[in-house]
């Protein structure tokens, strides 16, 4: 028989399940990110309902209730998440700080060439004016 608090989580983590699985439905979540996600609530699955498995995490673990290592492999899990995604916002982040470079750059240049541009016109349009007032 399932204890209070195995219950309580088990409500819990199904709830987190439906709302990874909406989430990447409204494509608000990436696949690759969900994976993660679906990956510890599974784990965390099987040991909520595998006794024996919790029992023997507790007991390397110097618990004394098993359903408080089930605790713990979740708050390891989360911070094995937090640790993933924190790589992939500073990796974002660069690739962002790169991309606003080249795109400073890239407008820097077409700025000059749209100056050399008119400095050319204005040259040609005074060369011409030249052989206008020369001529006439």
């Amino acid at each position: 028989m399932l204890e209070k608090v195995q219950i309580i989580f088990l409500i819990g983590l199904l709830g987190l399940l439906s709302i990874v699985l909406e989430l990447v439905r409204r494509k608000k979540l990436q696949e690759k990110y969900s994976l993660l996600w679906l990956l510890t609530i599974v784990v965390l699955l099987v040991l909520s309902l595998w006794k024996d498995s919790l029992r023997l995490i507790a007991k390397v673990l110097g618990i004394e209730i098993p359903s408080n290592a089930l605790f713990v492999v979740g708050l390891v899990f989360i911070l094995a998440i937090l640790l993933h995604f924190s790589v992939v916002i500073s990796s974002s982040s660069r690739k962002h700080k790169e991309l606003a470079q080249q795109f400073a750059i890239l407008n820097w240049r077409v700025r000059q060439l749209e100056q050399k541009i008119q400095e050319n016109k204005g040259a040609k349009g005074q060369k011409g004016k030249e052989a206008r007032e020369q001529g006439g």
